[in-house]
This record gives C-alpha cells, sequence and structure tokens, in this order.
C-alpha cells in the first residue's frame, strides 16, 4: 500500500542549506522509488489560512519510506531542512483505492 512523507513546514529560510538540500534529496528518494506529490506552491484556501508549506512524498510501501527517512544519504540532508525551517515531518499509510470515509468507524468501535 502507498505511503506517504509528509512535512508542514514553516518560517522557511532559503539560504545555501536549503540549496544544497534540494539540490540532494532527489537522488535519496531514487533508491526507494519515493516521489513527489506535493511541494508547496501556491494553494486556493478554501476554509480557514493555511500560509505555511506542504510536502507530500509517495513511496511504494511504509518500509520504503522508513528505509529512505533513516538511510544515511538522506540523514546527511536532514540537518540543512531542520536548520531552515520549523515544521512537522511524518510517515502514514494511503488507503486503498476502494477505502470510504465510513471505514474507519469500524475501528473507532462504531458500527
Amino acid at each position: 500500500m502507498t505511503a506517504y512523507a509528509v512535512a508542514h513546514l514553516r518560517a522557511i529560510t532559503v539560504d545555501q542549506g536549503v540549496v544544497d538540500y534540494l539540490k540532494g534529496i532527489d537522488a535519496t528518494l531514487a533508491p526507494y522509488d519515493g516521489r513527489f506529490i506535493i511541494h508547496g506552491g501556491p494553494k486556493e484556501e478554501l476554509e480557514g489560512h493555511f500560509t505555511d508549506d506542504l510536502i507530500v512524498i509517495a513511496f511504494p510501501d511504509l518500509d520504503a519510506a522508513h528505509g529512505w527517512y533513516r538511510s544515511p544519504d538522506y540523514q546527511a540532508l536532514a540537518p540543512l531542512r531542520i536548520q531552515a525551517a520549523e515544521g512537522d515531518v511524518f510517515l502514514i499509510d494511503g488507503v486503498d483505492a476502494d477505502h470510504r470515509a465510513t471505514d474507519i468507524l469500524e475501528g473507532l468501535g462504531v458500527v
């Protein structure tokens, strides 16, 4: 099942570290079949006010996502992002193509 690395970044300082991070991250993704799904960009706000950046990277599965994040190549780059931005980063499993909103009710004990 597809898994995702999600980053909600704010207060980004575009400095040489960020430039080096951006120039290096694609090579760290390739061995794990990671690809950008969302990489910041303009947003059409429908509800609320979201001024931060959202980055989503897709991987074939959670094992691949973990492998990428823990890899020596990515761990060498991560401090460059951490020094230049505040934010939250996490890995999460996707859902099957036939998933429906009510599917979560079973896990919540609601039938």
